[in-house]
């Protein structure tokens, strides 16, 4: 992946892979395109192709970028151990905006924590909060959905969902921040930002082609808070990101 990834994406992450995880099938491999529109100033809207390989096991799951080990799972309720690829970064050599080009680069990361879900006949609670374990921004990401699924007869469905991201002060510093030494080389103003919560609306489609091929897209329309449009590095308010793919199960 290229340089400006955003937190929306990162969090969209896991919400994709159990979108595109659905059927009853261990195990299912594929391919599947990101279209990512970028915050930040001089950044271009980008594509990211990202393989598609699920499985699905009683006590291990693999989710392309995320992997997860279950503490307690029934029918209606499953909670994991969960660790993920964030591929959140910042490169200022591929800016093309001068006083970008001057601040540090913003490292990808991997992260950790924990997932919840709860089905209900009133819909479905997702919840996952991780932290970064390499050193780089040290935050944390908390993600809370509601989602409520609509099924038109067997091979088609639609869910449309409402959430928030929380991000920590370190999460948005590292990412959004500028620091003394940074407004001072790129004339930017100096900023340091608290904690956020950037509310979304979310809708997935899952199409059974046949037997074993299934199509399935995600999209996500995310409000950034103001602690991260209010960053010199940002110039929007808000954020799409679309995911789609198809997959093949065994």
């Amino acid at each position: 992946m290229n340089h400006f990834k955003v937190s929306a994406l990162a969090l969209l992450l896991p919400c994709c892979f159990a979108a595109f995880s659905t059927n009853a099938a261990p195990l299912s491999v594929g391919a599947s395109v990101i279209y990512s529109e970028s915050p930040y100033k001089s950044g271009q809207d980008r594509y990211y192709p990202v393989p598609i390989i699920n499985y699905e096991g009683e006590s291990f799951y693999f989710r392309s970028l995320q992997a997860g080990y279950y503490l307690w799972k029934d029918q209606q309720d499953q909670l994991s151990l969960t660790v993920l690829g964030s591929p959140q970064s910042y490169d200022p050599d591929q800016s093309d905006d001068g006083d970008m080009r001057a601040l540090d680069k913003r490292h990808m990361t991997l992260m950790a924590g924990a997932s919840y879900r709860h089905t209900a006949d009133w819909g479905i609670v997702r919840t996952t909060l991780v932290g970064d374990v390499l050193n780089n921004s040290n935050g944390i990401v908390w993600d809370l959905t509601w989602l409520y699924p609509f099924k038109f007869g067997d091979d088609f469905s639609l869910t449309p969902g409402l959430g928030v991201l929380w991000n920590s002060a370190r999460q948005n510093r590292y990412y959004y921040g500028i620091s003394a030494a940074e407004s001072a080389r790129s004339g930017l103003d100096s900023y340091h930002p608290d904690d956020s919560w950037s509310p979304y609306v979310e809708l997935s489609a899952d199409y059974k082609i046949s037997a074993n091929w299934r199509a399935s897209v995600v999209g996500r329309y995310t409000r950034l808070a103001d602690e991260i449009k209010d960053s010199p590095m940002v110039d929007k308010d808000s954020q799409i990101l679309v995911w789609t793919g198809l997959s093949y199960s065994f």
